[in-house]
């Protein structure tokens, strides 16, 4: 089947109105909120609503953008459980893609 990806959340100002009106599976929460995380008490607060959002609507949160473990730990502590970002893997080749895959992250309790 298909699923549908809300990619840079927050970004744009009917973010919301998306999750109402349509099927979405992923919720992509724009690194712009990640990159202060957690120093700044306000992208953290809304990260955390945004993880709550994903929560009450079923959906999958991707954190975009994560770069240094503090913000890993953080997000992980917090209930994100996909994240993306230079901390794992810079963008690669799909052929590197594949072997990259077989590649398994582990993260602190």
């Amino acid at each position: 089947g298909v699923r549908i990806a809300l990619d840079d959340f927050g970004t744009g100002f009917s973010s919301l109105s998306y999750l109402k009106r349509l099927p979405i599976d992923l919720i992509k929460i724009d690194k712009s909120f990640i990159d202060d995380v957690p120093d700044d008490p306000r992208d953290c607060a809304l990260v955390e609503v945004v993880l709550n959002i994903g929560e009450r609507f079923d959906n999958a949160i991707v954190a975009e953008g994560v770069e240094q473990p503090r913000q890993r730990d953080w997000l992980v502590a917090h209930g994100c459980r996909y994240l993306q970002g230079y901390l794992f893997s810079k963008a690669v080749p799909g052929v590197d893609f594949i072997a990259l895959s077989d590649t398994v992250f582990t993260f602190p309790d």
